[in-house]
């Protein structure tokens, strides 16, 4: 590992204001920011640009950036010690184990900005828009909470409708463009790293907000992996422009 890296991990091990693989947080959130404002999730959150300019928009909530990767983390959290900012927080854990830290209604939104979109279908369950992970998300998330999926993937964005769609799911906003559809909603200008280097290129940035306040029963499970090989498999094994980039 090199010596950056490491002094970044020696770093965030003393900020107060970053929690790594901690336990006993379930329902203790409200005392970490010392306050009961509305606690708000960036998942994957990688350099925290969204975790940050979420914090930056509303000073009434608390926001809560999660990623395993600590190097990343960093960038964040030393950019929340910079501007002074007491309502933006990061979790350095696995996004498999995020039902662990936070307990029933205690997460008011959650944000996905630019996830990894796991292209590979065998990986679809790696998605964190399957309803492997919306399981673990509805454990603590307000039944009136939104989830907001930001992303340039074509795959990933109709793989989500699809999950939306077959769970009868409730759908409040779908964009194909948010630029032509929504280029005055603030927090969608926010761009991460990962945006601005337009793997997909597909010269447009995808957009659904949806609620996950239904059951999501698991015996539709293997009828969401069998439609996912039919829709994605029509690609004829050619490799779109994000795959190669990725590949």
């Amino acid at each position: 590992m090199g010596q950056k890296k490491l002094k970044r991990f020696a770093e965030i091990a003393t900020f107060q204001h970053v929690l790594e693989y901690p336990e006993n947080t379930a329902g203790k959130w409200n005392e970490y920011f010392q306050n009961n404002h509305p606690i708000i999730l960036e998942l994957a959150c990688g350099k925290g640009e969204y975790t940050i300019g979420l914090a930056s928009l509303h000073s009434e909530n608390n926001y809560i950036g999660v990623d395993v990767k600590g190097n990343r983390i960093w960038v964040g959290a030393k950019r929340a010690l910079e501007l002074g900012m007491n309502n933006a927080f990061f979790l350095r854990t696995q996004i498999g184990m995020i039902d662990k830290y936070f307990c029933e209604n205690e997460v008011s939104e959650i944000w996905l900005p630019f996830p990894d979109p796991q292209l590979r279908i065998s990986k679809c369950t790696k998605r964190l828009t399957h309803p492997i992970f919306l399981r673990k998300y509805k454990q603590f998330l307000k039944s009136d909470g939104y989830i907001h999926l930001k992303t340039d993937s074509p795959v990933l964005y109709q793989f989500t409708k699809l999950v939306i769609e077959m769970y009868h799911l409730d759908l409040f906003e779908d964009s194909a463009d948010i630029a032509k559809d929504l280029p005055q909603n603030q927090p969608l200008q926010i761009k991460t790293h990962y945006e601005s280097l337009d793997i997909a290129k597909s010269n447009k940035v995808h957009y659904l907000k949806f609620k996950i306040n239904k059951p999501l029963p698991t015996e539709l499970d293997d009828e969401l992996a069998k439609r996912t090989r039919e829709i994605e498999s029509l690609k004829d094994g050619a490799e779109t422009e994000e795959e190669k980039k990725i590949n």
